[in-house]
């Protein structure tokens, strides 16, 4: 699966999807210091995240975390020789980045198919 070319108009549904389905009730890190679309979670705001993302079925194609408002790390789907939208490898990523034992934000880049969001 790769990212699809969505149109402009069509990202902008997407996010909003995603701040009214995944990201409600969560408090987003990002405080100024990277674009105002990226949204930063804590890990225990991730997990919740992760579960959304997999009741909905949408696409992950990369986790990111940050450290002290900086970049860390990533994994992305590729890394694990799978589909971005196959729970398993987002969350062996996220295992992974937890075992180091840092206090990590993470973000993530996303695709929520398009039915989802054209209702």
């Amino acid at each position: 699966m790769e990212i699809k070319d969505y149109s402009e108009k069509e990202r902008k549904e997407e996010l909003d999807y995603l701040k009214a389905n995944v990201f409600n009730g969560l408090e987003n890190l990002n405080d100024g210091f990277d674009a105002e679309s990226i949204y930063y979670f804590s890990e225990s705001d991730f997990k919740i995240v992760l579960d959304r993302v997999e009741e909905n079925r949408i696409s992950i194609f990369g986790i990111e975390p940050w450290l002290n408002e900086n970049f860390y790390d990533v994994l992305t789907y590729e890394d694990f020789e799978t589909r971005a939208n196959d729970p398993k490898w987002y969350r062996k990523a996220f295992a992974e980045f937890n075992s180091r034992g840092k206090d990590l934000m993470y973000s993530a880049s996303y695709q929520v198919p398009k039915k989802l969001f054209a209702e």
